[in-house]
């Protein structure tokens, strides 16, 4: 069967092959609504397929998005990798997900295979880069968008949640419910590097514990970032003497895993143990109790970020230039029943 070519659209449509291309791609030149549905009808007639890889060939771009996240698995990661597929289905765009397993060589690994596919852009979810990622992608001509961190050493866009003020927020309440030593599961032992949202947000329940005169002093715990191995943290800091009468958890997921400790030990959430979180993943209003926990617009942090990949007007924003680069969503404190307020 002979391959239909935009050629025979256009033939069809009465158009030239050039407007075909601006219906086909969106643009990048405007088509009158009369030319759109003739191409329109005629590509649907002809059963007209563009063929991609040529197209890809001749720009060196393709209609694919990079984008590396630390463990997909994970609900948050998993809704963040969600947000972003629809935010760029409705840009044209299809997405290529890596796992970097929270390894700088992995990160590395996916940010070479990627450019090697010639993506449009590449989106990168992180909890802090290291010294070799962040001086591969200095180097990158390939626009890269950071997600869910920010990053002094990398002069790139970026995406993020106002992390210190989530953390203070959720803190504050947990002290206003009367608690006078509110503890924090911050994350894994290793030093954070620079730019992990995880450490802001130990920063951030810091400066609430000093704004309301309390010591923070055998009060931090580290745990991994996922439910399994905070659980098995939990279980021994709950059965411990002197266990803290409320916690605040770097992540909905370390949270879970600290409800699922404390109801195997029988320790009542909230009446003997007041536990908030940060990310506010659908799970956390399914949890018993619902969980008290950080929420920041993902939804719109992702259509931000797949923009900010894909819009060439932003090449003209110089490096360095601070907010310009950098887009902060703020976050909102969101009440369920888990820190001992009522039910809604």
């Amino acid at each position: 069967m002979t391959k239909v070519t935009r050629d025979d659209v256009a033939r069809l449509a009465g158009t030239s092959s050039a407007v075909v291309s601006y219906v086909v791609n969106n643009g990048p030149r405007p088509v009158s609504a009369e030319k759109r549905r003739r191409v329109l009808e005629a590509v649907k007639e002809l059963g007209y397929r563009p063929d991609r890889v040529a197209q890809a060939m001749a720009s060196r771009r393709t209609d694919l998005l990079g984008l590396i996240v630390p463990d997909a698995r994970q609900p948050f990661f998993g809704e963040i990798t969600h947000a972003l597929e629809r935010a760029a289905a409705d840009r044209g765009k299809m997405v290529l997900v890596g796992n970097s397993d929270y390894q700088e060589e992995r990160e590395i690994h996916y940010l070479h295979a990627f450019l090697g596919m010639r993506v449009s852009a590449l989106i990168l979810v992180s909890l802090g880069l290291g010294d070799r990622a962040a001086a591969e992608i200095d180097t990158m001509d390939t626009r890269v968008v950071l997600m869910h961190e920010r990053s002094a050493s990398v002069r790139k866009f970026a995406v993020v949640t106002d992390d210190i003020e989530g953390a203070r927020l959720a803190t504050r309440h947990l002290l206003q419910h009367g608690h006078t030593a509110v503890a924090c599961l911050g994350g894994p032992e290793s030093a954070p590097r620079a730019g992990d949202p995880v450490a802001d947000h130990v920063e951030g329940w810091r400066k609430a514990m000093a704004d309301a005169g309390r010591s923070t002093e055998g009060l931090l715990f580290r745990a991994p970032y996922n439910r399994y191995g905070t659980y098995e943290i939990a279980l021994r800091l709950l059965a411990a003497p002197g266990r803290p009468t409320a916690v605040f958890c770097s992540t909905d997921d370390q949270a879970i895993g600290l409800l699922r400790a404390a109801r195997e030990l029988g320790v009542d959430v909230p009446g003997e143990l007041a536990v908030a979180g940060f990310d506010d993943v659908k799970e956390a209003a399914m949890t018993d109790p619902p969980l008290t926990t950080v929420a920041s617009d993902r939804q719109a942090m992702a259509r931000t970020a797949v923009d900010m990949a894909l819009d060439a007007d932003l090449d003209t924003v110089t490096p360095g230039a601070g907010t310009d680069r950098t887009r902060r969503f703020p976050s909102r404190l969101v009440v369920r029943t888990s820190c001992g307020c009522p039910a809604a």
